[in-house]
């Protein structure tokens, strides 16, 4: 795992820079839809057989993307694809995203619910946890029936978990001890 992040760093940083003088939050997008496109293992195996062409990949992947690319995200994509890197480009992204939010100054907060949550909840989420952390937030939700109830929050490397699971777990720990 840390070879792929030594690997995506360059990409992502000299990505950033181009970024920065244009849509980063456009961009972002765009990368997104390629990220997911790159974790596909069939896609993969495709782009590492030999008799297919950098090009025909490259076509592939774009039409999977399904969204117009920009010309330096083009660029990207085809720079991975000719230095055999395709498996690097969701690390890629993911350095790209922490290096837009940290010059944005805005951190990711992943929130996983085990029910779906309101947008005006969630704004009333997102306000407390600034709160909580300290810093502005961008929430990306996701949902976890497994919670039971409640939240779960990641943010960098910070846990709170506020879920009906975390709860039982920490009953169940004192109850045994």
């Amino acid at each position: 795992m840390a070879e792929l992040a030594t690997i995506a760093r360059p990409y992502a940083e000299a990505l950033f820079q181009v970024a920065a003088k244009h849509d980063v939050k456009a961009w972002g997008q765009q990368l997104d839809a390629l990220a997911l496109v790159a974790q596909d293992a069939e896609l993969r195996s495709f782009a590492d057989n030999p008799k297919i062409t950098s090009q025909q990949v490259f076509d592939v992947i774009a039409a999977a993307a399904k969204l117009p690319l920009a010309d330096g995200v083009q660029n990207l994509l085809r720079a991975v694809i000719e230095n055999g890197r395709l498996a690097a480009l969701p690390a890629v992204v993911g350095q790209f995203h922490a290096l837009a939010n940290a010059a944005a100054g805005v951190a990711d907060a992943h929130i996983y619910s085990a029910y779906p949550i309101e947008p005006a909840q969630l704004a009333e989420v997102v306000a407390s946890l600034e709160k909580r952390f300290g810093r502005k937030l961008e929430a990306h939700v996701q949902l976890e029936p497994s919670l039971i109830g409640g939240i779960r929050v990641v943010v960098g490397d910070e846990v709170l978990d506020t879920s009906v699971k975390a709860r039982l777990e920490r009953m169940k720990v004192a109850l045994t001890a």
